[in-house]
């Protein structure tokens, strides 16, 4: 896969499909490439969502259709392909981003839970990317654009099923970046987002007390949305949208022992100090209210990106010394 050329600088009339965008990130994608004059196709499982996200980018001026469908179910998944070739004759763009979350101590949640965790997030990439490269390779062109998220190089604490949907959908996907390789004009492109301040952590399942607030230091989704059209722009193979994203896990790369066990640590005396409520979320039901991009509105501030990233430099640096120490005593 040539990695270094530009796919198509102007994407108007370009047909984007975006699973899980009715909130969060993939509204924001949606958002970002109906104003770059794209046809987009909504897909999410509630059609209350679909229907704002639709009424928005037509008054945008653009082409968009809305589809209800499961990701996790390879029939609604075949139907969303059907049904975009049927009003727009091509897929230029695929964005595999709908997901769900499940935390709590591991033998706690629900086994059904943890099955539908796999099969959405990574049973769903699998069947997004199974018809997509179909279709791209009819075409002989087209971009596959994976949301997985640093999770898909660090387990996050307390989540052990959905790191390990992360992780597989990064192998998956980097076998499937090696399989089309002699196919120049396909691209397959992974996206690595640390924490968004979007609606997923609202809309996420919560078992054992686990209570966790969007941090101040979490990202802009219509960050990661803007990534996604640089990507569609000019594809790459792996992209962190953000410096954070990029630090945190290089970090981990350096101390994954020590990384793993503290941000446990942390989490697990959160779970004894908040003890919060059993919360079903989204993983078994479609999501509910709020649907819309941020999680927490107010946090949405560029201006403090670097003093955020100079706190989180600090705090893995205390952190590294304090257990250090701790180990050498």
């Amino acid at each position: 896969m040539k990695t270094e050329e530009n796919y198509e600088k102007d994407l108007a009339g370009k047909t984007v499909v975006i699973t899980g965008s009715s909130s969060g990130v993939g509204r924001a994608a949606a958002e970002a490439f109906a104003r770059e004059g794209c046809n987009v196709v909504i897909v999410a499982r509630g059609q209350e969502g679909i229907n704002e996200i639709v009424e928005l980018c037509k008054a945008l001026n653009t082409q968009v259709i809305g589809i209800a469908a499961d990701v996790s179910i390879a029939a609604d998944v075949e139907r969303i392909t059907t049904e975009t070739l049927a009003k727009f004759g091509r897929i230029d763009v695929w964005i595999n981003n709908a997901g769900v979350m499940a935390s709590g101590k591991f033998e706690e949640i629900p086994m059904e839970v943890h099955e539908q965790v796999i099969k959405t997030n990574l049973f769903g990439y699998m069947h997004g990317a199974y018809n997509a490269v179909q279709v791209f390779k009819e075409q002989n062109e087209g971009i596959l654009i994976n949301n997985i998220s640093i999770g898909g190089y660090m387990p996050a604490p307390y989540s052990a099923v959905y790191s390990s949907t992360k992780y597989g959908i990064r192998g998956m996907m980097e076998g499937i970046q090696a399989e089309i390789s002699n196919h120049k004009n396909i691209h397959v492109c992974n996206i690595y987002p640390q924490l968004q301040n979007s609606t997923g952590n609202l809309h996420s399942a919560k078992y054992s007390g686990f209570k966790m607030n969007i941090s101040p230091l979490a990202s802009d989704p219509r960050e990661t949305a803007d990534a996604m059209v640089a990507l569609a722009k000019n594809p790459k193979k792996d992209v962190f949208p953000d410096f954070k994203s990029r630090v945190i896990t290089t970090m981990y790369k350096i101390f994954p022992t020590l990384f793993n066990n503290a941000a446990s640590a942390v989490v697990r005396l959160m779970m004894k100090i908040k003890k919060g409520p059993e919360v079903e979320g989204n993983v078994l039901k479609q999501s509910q209210e709020p649907l819309r991009i941020y999680g927490r509105p107010e946090l949405n501030n560029d201006s403090g990106n670097l003093k955020k990233a100079v706190i989180i430099g600090a705090g893995i640096g205390f952190a590294f010394i304090f257990f250090r120490n701790r180990l050498q005593k």
